[in-house]
């Protein structure tokens, strides 16, 4: 039922599989990082380049060559997990990853944050002490597909658009109305009506969990809102009284009798559930910022 969150969003693909680059581009700054203000976007003036772009949001834009290099690199990626991805799937998660960074960037300018030239080559500069010297990061950028303007520009992007990602996250609350969920799971329609019928007839909640998860006995834990997979599942546990069981719920995963044990109005959140909300929290903040944004894509 739990989503497991490993990390917050893949947001940078295109510069981290390597060496901790991604740590890298996140490090914080020595400026004070103020309250996010919801931007007002203008239009910026396109790339001064004459390649073309492959796409563009408010006006700021990624050239053919840095997006096809970006694709490769998502697809090798992929490739060294074991997985194989269509090109058109790594075309679209490209598109997406990209949109969203700049998305990130443009705000982060905009609340005041911006990498100059100075902390760009300062970065660049420890890059290049870690892996042992401006010609070993050099020949990375280009076993990776970097050219030497596109891997300023990836670092630069990567760096403002997670200062971004980090005050947007930072105003999740580490606190939630939650809720304990016990939930009797099983897989037949029969079945599951049978046993909510012995529930209705005074039957033990718990006998009939350990019958069908001896080893759980149904126990979800505590959960907060955002956190189910299940939008039903979710509405129908914050529905219930503390003992109170559901009708039959029907998923694709099953058929679900919840009970509830306990209700905490303001319980400190896992760290499960507190990535997990953070990562909404920041897909919230980017689909709502696409709705304003103009993204065009070469046909």
């Amino acid at each position: 039922m739990f989503p497991h969150y490993k990390k917050i969003i893949l947001m940078f693909l295109t510069i981290g599989a390597a060496f901790g680059l991604y740590a890298c581009a996140s490090l914080p700054t020595t400026e004070p990082a103020p309250t996010p203000i919801e931007p007002t976007f203008t239009s910026v003036p396109p790339t001064p380049t004459s390649e073309p772009m492959a796409l563009t949001v408010n006006g700021e834009g990624i050239t053919y060559p840095e997006f096809d290099a970006e694709v490769a690199r998502y697809t090798a990626a992929q490739a060294a997990l074991g997985i194989t991805v269509s090109s058109a799937d790594a075309t679209d998660a490209v598109i997406q990853d990209m949109v969203a960074q700049i998305l990130l960037a443009q705000a982060a300018r905009a609340n005041g944050f911006t990498l100059d030239d100075a902390g760009l080559q300062a970065r660049i500069d420890s890059l290049a002490a870690q892996v042992g010297g401006a010609e070993a990061l050099s020949a990375w950028e280009q076993s990776h597909g970097y050219s030497e303007q596109g891997f300023r520009s990836a670092l630069r992007r990567g760096a403002e658009s997670a200062w971004m990602r980090d005050n947007i996250i930072s105003n999740v609350p580490s606190t939630a109305e939650q809720v304990h969920v016990q939930q009797i799971l099983l897989y037949n329609l029969d079945t599951a009506q049978s046993f909510h019928t012995q529930l209705n007839g005074g039957a033990d909640f718990d006998e009939l969990a350990l019958r069908a998860d001896p080893l759980t006995r149904g126990d979800l834990g505590w959960v907060p809102r955002g956190y189910l997979l299940n939008q039903q599942i979710e509405d129908t546990a914050f529905g219930l009284e503390v003992g109170q069981y559901s009708d039959v719920i029907t998923t694709d995963v099953g058929f679900h009798i919840l009970r509830i044990l306990a209700r905490d109005p303001s319980r400190p959140l896992s760290p499960d559930a507190f990535l997990a909300l953070q990562e909404q929290a920041l897909q919230h903040w980017v689909e709502a910022q696409k709705q304003q944004a103009e993204i065009k894509l070469a046909p």
